[in-house]
């Protein structure tokens, strides 16, 4: 790209920035990277032309998390990032430069630390039992477990001479692990002793069958907080609310709402709390064609639009085909089959728990429905009075369980609150976990599909139903979040970008090498996605290592084979294998650039992943969570009038104009008008106008377009009014435009109306 970025102009002051963001920036928040951390980095992010920062949670946690979603303190800002100064301060300075700061909030758990008295409430649980005032906390079932709570915390089959009672302190020990001890029992024989607690210490792959709280997905280290409870609210809320109130804080991402009894009612209480400025995005994975309730929010956090973004530059005749070399490949079933077969998996495994626990609530008559609804349900969860149920779910879970046992089901999710919301909370947790952390990995074809909130068995988006989400996004959802790339991806979006070109030329697959057809497809495809980075052999061995576990096909987390798992570095392809012929880089450019640009100029409020403004190339967790590296020197020279040097290059001026663009003239991004190209390639040509003044276009399916002969006579008439290139020299436009004139040197076009317009 010719041009520098638009010039960095002074930001609003804050007394004049509107409330909702106009875009934020995601900061990973670790030990390694404290507030001190992120304040170094404010001036770069405001020249960037980002409005706010996206912070990961900052309660106090599990001390050395890396991600800090093991809360253990929700009274406190963590120490090891600052603690409460710290953040402070971030926001003073953050102010100055006419930022703001949006916190990730979770009210859905906290931690199972070690030690366990880290989490006080949990402690005075085990210690004081259902009588405890903290005993509200937390959903325990405790008729299920005997009057005791399960704690799956031990390395190995419990052994009652490995107790040892301390009377002084009040404990009970086990190696380093430490409990309370119950009132009066100290001077107990030690096998009585054991009984007499509101615990009972079990190894942890107990979990899978007797476990009796609620947790976060399979994970018994994260306990469910009962935020329905108003006191429970109050007492995890008043450190947020107060840093709202105090104007540290303007935003809040809620973390995991499906996770929620009662997700209205908590986002109801939480809005009353907050006021009515203060922006609230959910994290909620919306199924295609489902739409996120009316909940007081301004959206969700964005995965429904990054579902939309790839699908778009995904060439559904290749992804097809594709899915036919795959499985002649593999062996494997479809995606249906796939996803119906892993539901079944981690229902009655992972989740064997929870599903008993809903066995019992219903009785023996219901019990089979209970199973095979949880298994057909087409979304993530019902809502209370909501069971949303297609025919075809319900034919397919009446098939094996009878249709009185599936209807009955039906009416008591319905008519029962508490068992509603469990089913809820289970259907959850088995969505996320059966296709995200389980199919996803079994079924891949094309794995840019296997995104968060990805639709693997329908990859491809047309046009069409691109501008038809981006209308009714901009008219019920303006405020809604859109994301490419997170905390949670699975591939960021310039591996994705690289992997979807594949369904352009799907011959470059190959025929991979490899004793495990499965491993030697997925390893092949995630190394041509990954390219050519540093330390890619041991990235592409982690991220390969996870990805067998995850699909459980040979080996486990729980239940590992050794053998299998050393293993995987053999499928690791050397780079002289993964030689990346020309038209495939150039594709993966065009999705790139074209992604960034939708991306940054649709309806919504778009969030940067750290580091990816620039290139970024990243792999699951924790490879995408890796310290971020800002590109503070290469910005600074394209704002001095050079020119872009490369994708990178192009990709960070592309995204700072846009971003700059949001933030001083934020009624350019309002309304929306589908655009349509006339010619012999005129489906290659993806465009719309803001109306107020932008126009953006970008090519689709590049690869294709070359074969078939380039743009030719393919026009792309524009909106009344002379139109000014934003990163193309500022070359003018006005009328009909021959798109092989517009997109001649690059993939995308942004274009500004000339006379203003588009300002606050």
């Amino acid at each position: 790209m010719e041009s520098a970025v638009p010039a960095a102009v002074a930001p609003a002051s804050s007394a004049a920035r509107p409330p909702a963001p106009t875009s934020t920036y995601r900061l990973q928040l670790r030990p390694e990277f404290p507030f001190a951390a992120a304040e170094a980095a404010v001036p770069y992010l405001a020249s960037l032309g980002v409005s706010h920062l996206h912070l990961s949670p900052v309660l106090e946690a599990v001390p050395g998390s890396a991600h800090g979603y093991d809360v253990t303190d929700h009274s406190r800002i963590r120490a090891e990032l600052g603690g409460e100064p710290g953040l402070r301060a971030l926001a003073a300075v953050a102010r100055t430069h006419g930022l703001g700061l949006v916190l990730d909030i979770v009210p859905n758990h906290m931690a199972v630390p070690s030690p366990l008295r880290l989490n006080r409430p949990l402690w005075e649980v085990l210690r004081d039992g259902p009588a405890s005032p903290y005993a509200r906390w937390f959903d325990i079932d405790w008729t299920a477990g005997g009057g005791q709570v399960l704690l799956p915390v031990l390395p190995g089959p419990p052994e009652p001479g490995a107790f040892t009672a301390d009377p002084d302190y009040g404990v009970l020990r086990h190696g380093q692990l430490e409990f309370p001890l119950r009132a009066g029992t100290a001077g107990l024989a030690l096998p009585e002793l054991l009984a007499a607690q509101w615990y009972r210490p079990a190894w942890w792959r107990d979990a899978r069958t007797e476990l009796n709280y609620r947790r976060f997905f399979t994970i018994s280290e994260l306990i469910g907080v009962r935020v329905e409870d108003p006191e429970v609210f109050a007492a995890t809320h008043s450190k947020i609310l107060e840093l709202v109130r105090d104007g540290v804080v303007e935003g809040l991402r809620i973390d995991h709402v499906d996770g929620l009894a009662d997700p209205e009612g908590y986002l109801r209480r939480l809005r009353a709390a907050v006021g009515e400025g203060c922006w609230v995005v959910v994290e909620k994975i919306l199924a295609r064609q489902e739409r996120l309730p009316l909940w007081p929010v301004a959206g969700t956090t964005g995965y429904d639009a990054l579902l939309r973004v790839d699908g778009v530059f995904t060439d559904p005749a290749g992804a097809a085909d594709l899915a036919r070399r795959y499985t002649r490949f593999t062996g494997t079933a479809d995606w249906e089959e796939t996803a119906r077969a892993c539901a079944r998996e981690v229902l009655t495994g992972d989740l064997a728990a929870e599903l008993a626990a809903l066995e019992r609530a219903a009785g023996p008559e219901l019990a089979p429905g209970v199973r095979e609804l949880l298994i057909a349900y087409p979304v993530y969860r019902p809502y209370p009075g909501e069971p949303e149920l297609s025919a075809r779910a319900l034919a397919e879970a009446a098939a094996p369980a009878g249709p009185d046992a599936v209807a009955g089901v039906r009416e008591l999710v319905l008519r029962d609150p508490g068992f509603g919301a469990r089913f809820a909370q289970t259907s959850a947790a088995l969505r996320a976990k059966s296709l995200e952390d389980r199919a996803f990995y079994r079924h891949a074809p094309l794995l840019s599909a296997t995104e968060v909130g990805g639709d693997p068995g329908q990859p491809a988006l047309s046009p069409a139903e691109f501008h038809a989400y981006c209308a009714t996004l901009d008219r019920d959802w303006p405020g809604s979040g859109t994301v490419l790339s997170t905390h949670d991806t699975k591939r960021s979006a310039d591996v994705r970008a690289r992997i979807s070109a594949l369904s352009q030329t799907p011959e470059a697959m190959g025929a991979p090498a490899g004793a495990d057809p499965q491993l030697a497809w997925v390893a092949r495809q995630t190394a041509l996605g990954l390219g050519e980075v540093p330390e890619r052999a041991r990235r592409l061995e982690q991220a390969l290592l996870k990805a067998v576990r995850e699909a459980a096909l040979h080996t486990s987390w729980t239940d590992q084979d050794p053998a299998y798992e050393a293993s995987v570095a053999e499928y690791v392809p050397d780079p002289e294998e993964l030689a990346e012929p020309a038209e495939l880089a150039a594709a993966a450019r065009a999705n790139l650039l074209g992604m960034t640009l939708l991306h940054l100029a649709m309806p919504g409020v778009p969030e940067v992943y750290q580091g990816a403004e620039t290139e970024y190339r990243a792999l699951v967790d924790p490879d995408n969570r890796r310290p971020a590296r800002f590109p503070r020197e290469t910005l600074a020279r394209l704002d001095a009038g050079a020119g872009a040097r490369g994708q990178a290059e192009e990709k960070l001026a592309l995204t700072a104009a846009l971003l700059r663009l949001r933030r001083d003239r934020p009624a350019l991004f309002t309304g929306y008008t589908p655009l349509s190209a006339r010619g012999p390639a005129a489906e290659h040509c993806l465009a719309f106008a803001r109306p107020a003044g932008l126009v953006a276009a970008a090519t689709r399916l590049s690869h294709r377009l070359a074969g078939a002969g380039g743009w030719r006579d393919t026009t792309l008439t524009l909106p009344p009014g002379r139109w000014t290139a934003l990163l193309d020299g500022g070359a003018a436009y006005e009328g009909e435009v021959r798109l092989a004139q517009l997109l001649s040197d690059h993939p995308v076009a942004l274009l500004l109306r000339d006379g203003g317009g588009g300002g606050e």
